[in-house]
């Protein structure tokens, strides 16, 4: 079995409830995993996940033999969101990256950390918090890492006037 297919059973088995959706459906902002064409998305899979699947999800990922490569943020003011995006990828063997996306209240953005899985989380997620505010539960050591300490605002959320 192709490690793209082994990766999208895995994600499956955890979220048995979401049926995965066709490349040309796309996800939109109910739970799901597809599978994409990397020229086009500059990743193999998708994944939508629900903010309390968030650390199983890492924990898939790192039993499958990924590593994480980023974590970023996206604001949505219309829809009261913030998305965190969390990017994995493998090296060795056959090549496949995997973007796990949720969705967490603009209001309360608090999330779990996952740097249990993934200790090189702590700085991605610190910097996450930096520009969108997002608050990760039992992060060992959650402060400003590139805005004074002092700051009281979050400079990548769209309503941010300098």
């Amino acid at each position: 079995m192709a490690l793209q297919e082994t990766t999208l059973k895995a994600l499956q088995e955890l979220i048995p409830e979401v049926a995965s959706t066709a490349p040309e459906e796309g996800l939109t902002d109910a739970p799901g995993i597809r599978a994409t064409d990397p020229a086009k998305h500059g990743h193999h899979i998708e994944v939508l996940v629900p903010q309390d699947q968030v650390v199983a999800t890492a924990e898939v990922m790192d039993k499958e033999g990924y590593f994480l490569e980023s974590i970023s943020g996206v604001d949505w003011p219309d829809q009261q969101q913030l998305e965190v995006v969390y990017d994995y990828n493998r090296l060795g063997g056959e090549h496949c990256r995997v973007m796990v996306r949720t969705r967490i209240p603009r209001d309360t953005p608090e999330l779990a950390t996952i740097t249990g899985v993934f200790p090189s989380a702590d700085w991605h997620e610190r910097e996450t918090y930096d520009f969108y505010g997002v608050l990760f539960q039992d992060h060992p050591n959650l402060i400003r890492i590139l805005l004074p300490e002092d700051a009281d605002f979050f400079p990548l959320r769209k309503d941010y006037m300098p």
